[in-house]
Order: C-alpha cells, then sequence, then structure tokens
C-alpha cells in the first residue's frame, strides 16, 4: 500500500491526539487524588507547583497548536503561567487543559499535509506545522511525567497509579 500525503497526515495527527489523551487522562487522575493547597505546592521556592505545570501546557498547547497551527489569535502570556501561586482551583485548571487539548485535536484532525508543512514563526521559533507537533506533543508527556512525579512525592505510598500491568506481556509480576 502506498500512503497519501493526507493519509499520513491524518495517521500522525492521530497519534498526536492520542498522546495529547493519555497524557490528560494521567494528569486527571494526579488531581483527583489532591487537595487544591497540594496542587499549588512547590517543592521550593524557586520552582514550579503542578498548577503552573497545567497553566504552562494550556499556554503551550493553546500557542504551538491552536494558535500556532490553526491560525488562532496568539494570545499566550507565558510569564503569568509561573507567576500564579493558587487562586485557581484545580477542577478550573484542568476544565481550561481539557478545553484547550479539545482544540488542539480539532485542529490536528483538520490540518492538511500542506499546512502542516507551510513555515510559521511560533514563539520566536521558525518551524513548520510539523516541528509545532513534534515540539509541543514531547513536551506535554514531559511535563505530565513531572505533575506525577510532584504527586508521587505529596503522597508517598497513598499515591494511586493511573495504570499497572495486569499480565505477564504486560510486565506484571509472574
Amino acid at each position: 500500500m502506498r500512503a497519501s500525503a493526507e493519509s499520513v497526515t491524518r495517521a500522525v495527527a492521530e497519534e498526536a491526539c492520542q498522546v495529547f489523551e493519555q497524557c490528560l487522562a494521567k494528569i486527571t487522575h494526579c488531581l483527583a487524588q489532591l487537595s487544591d493547597e497540594q496542587v499549588w505546592w512547590r517543592p521550593g521556592e524557586q520552582m514550579n507547583s503542578i498548577g503552573n505545570l497545567i497553566l504552562h501546557l494550556t499556554g503551550n498547547v493553546r500557542q504551538w497548536i491552536v494558535s500556532g497551527i490553526g491560525g488562532e489569535a496568539d494570545i499566550r502570556q507565558r510569564p503569568a503561567e509561573f507567576r500564579e501561586q493558587g487562586s485557581i482551583p484545580a477542577v478550573e485548571l484542568i476544565n481550561r487543559l481539557e478545553e484547550v487539548v479539545r482544540n488542539a485535536q480539532e485542529v490536528l484532525q483538520q490540518a492538511t499535509p500542506n499546512q502542516m508543512l507551510n513555515h510559521r514563526r511560533i514563539q520566536g521559533f521558525e518551524t513548520t506545522g510539523w516541528g509545532a507537533v513534534f515540539d509541543c506533543v514531547p513536551h506535554f508527556k514531559g511535563h505530565t511525567q513531572e505533575i506525577i512525579c510532584l504527586t508521587r512525592m505529596q503522597l508517598g505510598a497513598a499515591y494511586r497509579f493511573h495504570w499497572q500491568p495486569q499480565t505477564a506481556e504486560e510486565g506484571a509480576p509472574r
């Protein structure tokens, strides 16, 4: 079977959408285990809280995918993502993140091969639509792992895993 530009664009966009979905589920799972105070806890004065990371992910996905590829206005205020100290409840944070992920998924599902190849400037960087995807998706995944780590640091043995292996193939103990 010979792949067309359209089929490759659809396949890569679908993979990106799945990663966003998987990460969003992990972040939501973490927030369900934490109080608002824990969401805004910082392990050190100069470090970020889970709340800051969620604001950062929301801003990044909106800027790189929704605006950068989808053409919406770039309204990101990146420094504000890190200045926030806890006035936003966890439920509102997750609602904002869910909304921007849904918007990004729509943009990716509707993107054309030419749109993904077009050059653009995002956050001061020269890139293509594909460059934006390959920047944004791993960034999202990396901060998801950081959120999991911060959740585990606070909860210790009380942390409930999002997924655990059930079969030998998945890596369950024999």
